[in-house]
């Protein structure tokens, strides 16, 4: 079967759609979604794949935009949550593949009903779409019966000095990450999702992102952050095999078995506060981050992905990167050798009554156990990193995600719920 692409569903029509729906349009349906997409996405607009032992969007080459949202479940009986999973997770393979949310699309339904896709993403491609799916601690409580299921990695994280949290913006039962190039197909499918999940699931919080903040393969630039900075320079890549065997992966033993292959994200949304940032001078600037400001090499190297040398001093005897810079509190070597995969964005909300711009850094990692990696590295930084001075984090989250999705007969979460 050939891949059907939004412009070519339109292209059907009404008629065509409906006739094949009232022809069988369960067996169409499994046969759009099992269809292998490419292995890899050649360009900005082809599709990746959905299937697999991992889920998507966690070590896929970190796309350009961000689409974050955490919902509230609001109903109270297990099977709907079951079946709104159920119906997310088919959604979200068609949606990956550049499809329609529903099998009718936006056009192709009877004009009696409301159709079961939006519509502003016709005629666009899947352009890098991934959707990625997590529970919070709250899903465990004693509404769903699922308290004894709860992964003791998936702790609250501790109050960090400087916190200055909102739980209007924090927390939540499910988040779901949609990852693309363009903005309007992540849009599109976080608006879709929580159409789908209208009674049954309510929006606590959202965030959009632009402007990745870390490479997530080596066939990509490390990117800049709204510091001006270099950032994620030694963040772990999909073709560290190894390190996310170690680092990212849940794997069996860790924890309840419905989470090996998983991942645990943490979500940090942390202001920037650029106007002080703009007026600080670039050396200073420089002895803050440990980097060169434009080749991002540590300040004891030449290049880039020079290893900082932490030992190295100057005439005075200090050390040559200092003692409370980013890069060395966030080091490995502090921390028994924790490492993250960082996949955070840029973000812009306005401006506040001050005309101060509101913009920073929407932080997401993921990781085995935060409670070994994240938090020891966190706890550093929030007690003595000079950037302090200028960031203020205002929103987190801690989610479980689940492995990824065999086929068309299996869903997010199912084994959690089996």
């Amino acid at each position: 079967m050939s891949r059907i692409s939004r412009r070519g569903l339109l292209g059907m029509g009404a008629a065509g759609v409906a006739g094949v729906a009232a022809a069988g349009a369960g067996a169409l349906a499994t046969r759009a979604l099992i269809e292998e997409p490419a292995a890899h996405a050649e360009s900005t607009g082809d599709p990746y794949p959905f299937y697999g032992r991992n889920q998507a969007g966690i070590t896929t080459p970190a796309q350009d935009r961000l689409h974050f949202v955490a919902f509230d479940v609001i109903t109270s009986k297990r099977e709907e949550l079951a079946d709104l999973l159920q119906k997310w997770t088919a959604a979200a393979a068609r949606m990956t593949q550049g499809r329609d949310a529903g099998p009718f699309g936006s056009v192709g339904g009877p004009l009696e009903a409301p159709p079961d896709d939006t519509g502003e993403a016709l005629g666009l491609p899947a352009s890098g779409l991934t959707l990625t799916i997590g529970f919070g601690s709250s899903l465990f409580d004693k509404r769903f019966g699922l308290a004894d299921r709860r992964p003791a990695a998936l702790a609250d994280l501790p109050a960090f000095p400087g916190d200055e949290l909102s739980p209007d913006i924090s927390g939540g039962d499910i988040c779901m990450q949609a990852c693309a190039h363009d903005p309007q197909v992540a849009v599109h499918a976080i608006r879709n999702l929580a159409r789908i999940g209208f009674g049954r699931v309510s929006v606590r919080y959202s965030q959009l992102g632009f402007g990745r903040t870390s490479s997530t393969s080596r066939a990509q630039t490390t990117p800049r952050n709204l510091l001006g900075f270099k950032d994620g320079t030694a963040n772990i890549k999909l073709e560290d095999t190894s390190m996310l065997r170690d680092y990212v992966w849940a794997a069996p033993g860790d924890g309840p078995a419905w989470m090996d292959g998983g991942s645990y994200l943490v979500t940090r949304k942390i202001r920037m506060h650029v106007e002080t940032w703009d007026r600080t001078s670039l050396g200073e600037q420089e002895t803050i981050f440990g980097r060169d400001k434009g080749k991002g090499a540590p300040l004891t190297g030449h290049a880039e992905f020079d290893e900082p040398d932490l030992a190295k001093t100057g005439p005075d005897g200090q050390p040559v990167i200092p003692a409370d810079s980013h890069v060395r509190l966030a080091h490995p070597s502090l921390h028994g050798g924790a490492r993250l995969l960082r996949r955070g964005y840029n973000y812009v909300d306005g401006s506040d009554g001050l005309g101060r711009l509101d913009a920073g850094l929407f932080f997401m990692a993921y990781q085995r156990d935060p409670r070994k990696q994240f938090v020891p590295i966190q706890t550093e930084l929030a007690a003595k990193d000079k950037l302090n001075e200028y960031i203020q984090h205002i929103s987190s989250g801690v989610f479980a995600c689940p492995p990824g999705v065999t086929d068309a007969g299996d869903y997010w979460g199912r084994a959690l719920f089996s």
